[in-house]
């Protein structure tokens, strides 16, 4: 694990259990994909089942933004033998309509509460991996007639058509093209199997050594009424608890876990879902599980066990756990729109505080004599002297994560005097990338649960590299398995178009890179000129911001254009690949980033008046080289948007009068990644509206990437 923001190393593993940030990551995917989870398990509470339904499609609108295109829930019926399930193809709102209608056309009283003292609800929001977007095909998916087992699922099962040929054998027949559906047919082959002497927990271990591939789950079943099982491998699950009104944090530990209420009329609510956001709302004390945990529910009563983990003589394959309680450092308006049209809108203009507190704590701005750090990175604190003395930085990611470290390359590289290599983590494992004892390896995932990212950090540890991560999300997978670390401290992010947490990225890589090049004295001038510039981010993306009437009138004139071309060199490469992503995440126009310096090798062929071009040209090492590219441009009659600096005449008089000039702050080279990005978020959100495109869940795309291919 790794600290957020402290120096002490103590205190910093102390802040570490005491935060926890909303799972989540811009990344472009194919059949990657990230399903959400919501559950609730409540004891001598008595809600209504319509309030149920209320807090289960509460729930799913707070998983929205991960993105989906099917729904469904199901609830406990009038009868404990016959739950009711509800499942729609479209959005929440539309199963909200449906749900509404069923129960009526069913003549169901929503008012009244089920029978008994516990109350069960499983949600699901789908995006189709396997099989087209259906009712059949949405989550909870059943093992058959009666609905023995219901269950909603987050992953991908790589050996399903194995069991499915299996359970055919058996003479189960399928109605469903999911994976899931497997495991609810598996779950009632092993109950039958097994017999009715069989605990709950006891069967789905059993089910759970059958499966190969990734999945949290919720699990429930008629054979076990009032009781719920969540178990998980590779994908999120937390679980939040409430007791009462009072804090579970306040209650013995034995009242919470295994050993029960303490009187019969203890109020207990438990809350199970792939994402903070929709938990946040109900509690803030929450169990992040890890993989191997299997939860169960039953009479007010939770156990936590590990299938990973040997028998500890309870009679179950798997030993009782008693994780400790942590906190979520985050607020119900976090996730929500603030006034903001889109989630989006809301990230870009919230960075210049997130970009302070990425910083805070962690930069000295007052000059120091040169034997003094003015950097303050506590994650790091234990390793900053090996890292020092390896032989390169690796930086892995994926996405937007991946484009934040190839913005730093070139400042890493200068402050340090060491070879620094940027890999996308999918290529990394594809190539099978020689990776050495004496290298050291950066991490980025906004999320800290990214698929491809966590999968080259085992190939990384195996090779004994030490590795550092770098995330959004305290308590991630990529914060737990690292190292050393540091965190981003920029808050959730809920659009799936990452905009804050590659700016702030970039600052971690650069005071990274400013704390490596610490005590050498030759970079000691350029060091204090990068935290100078430090200093004044915050203020220079405000003024960047205020360009967003201009671009807004800019992205209405390009709102039919087909395609646009970015070019970029040195930093600002990554600058033009970033913006072009953002382009095509949520606007659906075709763009591209384009390295300025190999516009003769290909890309000038594109180049006519019609094509809008844009050109980002900054003062930095390689001003004069752009103002070549603005030049060969103009002579070819391009359409041309330039991003430049406030004042810059030569490189206005040179785009010429037909050209859009967006004026930025100038700082230094190494810092101005960050303000020149800020007119392309804008330019990419405005061009999204404009054409109609849903800016926060954009066609094809899901917010959170923690399922790969080979899962």
């Amino acid at each position: 694990m790794f600290a957020p923001q402290k120096p002490d190393p103590v205190q910093a593993r102390k802040e570490l259990q005491g935060n926890l940030k909303a799972f989540a990551l811009s990344i472009w995917i194919n059949s990657k994909t990230m399903c959400g989870i919501f559950g609730l398990y409540s004891y001598h509470v008595g809600c209504t089942r319509q309030q149920i339904v209320d807090c289960l499609l509460q729930g799913l609108a707070r998983l929205e933004y991960r993105g989906y295109d099917s729904a469904g829930f199901a609830i406990d019926g009038t009868d404990v033998d016959v739950p009711l399930v509800v499942k729609a193809k479209g959005k929440v709102e539309d199963l909200r309509v449906l749900s509404k209608a069923t129960f009526s056309r069913l003549g169901h009283d929503m008012g009244s509460a089920p029978g008994g003292v516990t109350q069960c609800g499983i949600a699901h929001t789908r995006w189709a991996t396997h099989g087209r977007p259906s009712s059949l095909n949405a989550h909870p998916q059943s093992s058959g007639d009666g609905d023995e087992f219901l269950v909603v699922h987050n992953g991908i099962i790589t050996n399903y058509h194995v069991l499915k040929e299996f359970l055919q054998s058996k003479g189960e027949e399928f109605v469903s093209d999911t994976d899931t559906e497997v495991i609810a047919k598996m779950c009632k082959f092993v109950h039958h199997s097994l017999g009715n002497s069989t605990s709950f927990p006891e069967m789905l271990m059993d089910v759970m050594s059958r499966l190969e591939g990734s999945y949290a789950l919720l699990v429930r079943s008629t054979h076990y009424p009032g009781q719920l099982l969540a178990c998980k491998k590779g994908s999120p699950l937390i679980l939040g608890l409430k007791a009462g009104n009072q804090s579970p944090l306040a209650s013995p530990r034995t009242a919470l876990l295994s050993g029960g209420v303490k009187d019969g009329n203890d109020k207990l609510e438990y809350f199970l879902s792939s994402d903070a956001s929709a938990i946040v709302e109900h509690t803030k004390q929450v169990f992040v599980l890890e993989d191997g945990d299997v939860v169960h529910l039953s009479d007010g009563k939770l156990a936590i066990f590990n299938t990973l983990e040997k028998n500890d003589g309870h009679g179950i394959n798997g030993m009782r756990k008693n994780p400790e309680l942590v906190e979520l450092d985050m607020e119900v308006e976090q996730i929500m729109k603030g006034g903001y049209d889109h989630f989006m809108q809301k990230e870009i203009f919230e960075q210049p505080e997130t970009l302070l507190q990425t910083m805070r704590g962690r930069v000295i701005f007052e000059d120091l004599p040169m034997d003094q750090s003015r950097i303050k990175l506590g994650g790091l604190v234990e390793h900053i002297e090996t890292i020092k003395r390896c032989r390169r930085l690796v930086i892995v990611a994926c996405g937007t994560s991946y484009n934040a470290g190839l913005a730093c390359r070139p400042a890493l590289e200068n402050l340090i005097s060491m070879p620094v290599a940027c890999e996308l983590a999918s290529d990394l494992l594809d190539r099978q990338t020689p990776i050495f004892r004496d290298d050291a390896c950066i991490f980025m995932s906004q999320s800290g649960e990214t698929a491809d990212t966590l999968r080259s950090l085992e190939f990384a540890l195996k090779r004994g590299a030490l590795c550092v991560g770098i995330t959004n999300t305290v308590g991630s997978a990529i914060a737990r398995l690292t190292h050393c670390g540091v965190h981003l401290n920029a808050g959730a992010e809920i659009g799936v178009a990452s905009t804050k947490a590659y700016t702030s990225q970039i600052v971690v890589l650069m005071l990274l890179a400013l704390s490596l090049s610490g005590d050498t004295v030759s970079s000691f001038e350029e060091r204090k000129k990068v935290i100078e510039a430090l200093e004044s981010l915050s203020e220079a993306v405000k003024k960047a911001l205020a360009l967003d009437d201009k671009i807004s009138a800019l992205a209405s004139s390009l709102a039919n254009e087909h395609s646009l071309l970015i070019f970029g060199r040195g930093s600002n490469f990554a600058t033009a690949v970033e913006g072009a992503l953002k382009v095509k995440e949520v606007s659906l126009m075709h763009s591209e980033g384009i390295l300025a310096g190999e516009m003769k090798h290909g890309p000038l062929a594109l180049v006519d008046e019609h094509m809008p071009i844009l050109v980002i040209a900054t003062p930095d090492s390689v001003y004069t080289k752009m103002i070549s590219v603005i030049e060969q441009l103009r002579a070819r009659g391009a359409n041309m948007i330039v991003i430049c600096s406030e004042e810059d005449d030569k490189i206005m008089s040179t785009a010429g009068s037909g050209a859009t000039i967006l004026p930025v702050p100038s700082l230094h080279e190494y810092i101005q990644p960050v303000v020149n990005i800020i007119p392309l978020q804008l330019l990419s959100y405005h061009l999204a509206v404009n054409r109609g495109h849903n800016v926060d869940q954009p066609r094809n795309l899901a917010k959170s990437v923690t399922v790969s291919e080979e899962s």
